[in-house]
C-alpha cells in the first residue's frame, strides 16, 4: 500500500488524488510556497485551484504531516519535515531556506528568560544570513567593480550606484524576494 495513503488514513484524512499530490510535492519540493506547490501540480491536476491546494495545505497542517513556516517577508512556505522542532536559516538576498538541527544541550536562547506561566514545547528560531550563492556572486560582482576601476582612474561613481551602495551597506530588514 502507499505509504503517503496509509498516513492520511493514520491521520483521520480521506485519501484523495490531491491530498496525494500535495504530499509529493512538499516531500519533493522542502519550503515551498503553496503558488509553487499549485505550479507542479499543473500537469498532473491541471484543473486543480489555489484555493483547493491552500484547503489541501491546511487539512495536511492541521493534522500535523506538513508543517507551515512564515519566514518575515516571505509567503508562508511548506514542508514535510514535521516532528523534530528543527529551525530555518533563509539567505536574505534570494530567499533561499535550509533546515537547521536544533540545538543540543544547554541553549540560553531557547529558553525564555520568563515564560509568564508558559509550559514551553518548541522553539521556532529563525537564522538570517547570505548563502554560498549569493555570497559567491557578490565576491564575483566585486571582483568586476574592481576590474572595471582599474582600467578607469579618476571615475566616480554615480548616484545610482552610491544609492545601491548605501543600501547594501546599511539593510534595514532582510530583503527577501
Amino acid at each position: 500500500m502507499d505509504a503517503d495513503a496509509d498516513l492520511l488514513r493514520t491521520s483521520g484524512l480521506r485519501v484523495t488524488t490531491p491530498r496525494l499530490a500535495v504530499l509529493r510535492a512538499t516531500e519533493s519540493m522542502p519550503h515551498a510556497t503553496a503558488d509553487d506547490i499549485v505550479t507542479a501540480l499543473t500537469a498532473e491536476l491541471p484543473t486543480t485551484s489555489h484555493q483547493a491546494v491552500y484547503g489541501v495545505l491546511a487539512a495536511l497542517t492541521g493534522v500535523g504531516l506538513v508543517r507551515r513556516i512564515e519566514p518575515a517577508g516571505s509567503p508562508a512556505r511548506y514542508e514535510r519535515r514535521t516532528g523534530d522542532n528543527h529551525h530555518h536559516i533563509v539567505c536574505t538576498l534570494c530567499g533561499a531556506i535550509e533546515d537547521v538541527d536544533c540545538a543540543v544541550g544547554h541553549s540560553p536562547c531557547l529558553t525564555p528568560s520568563d515564560a509568564h506561566g508558559f509550559a514551553v514545547t518548541t522553539a521556532e528560531v529563525t537564522y538570517w544570513g547570505i548563502c554560498e550563492r549569493c555570497a559567491a556572486a557578490e565576491r564575483d560582482d566585486a571582483g568586476d567593480d574592481a576590474a572595471g576601476d582599474a582600467g578607469a582612474p579618476g571615475a566616480s561613481a554615480s548616484a545610482d550606484e552610491l544609492d545601491a551602495a548605501g543600501d547594501a551597506a546599511a539593510p534595514d530588514a532582510p530583503r527577501v524576494p
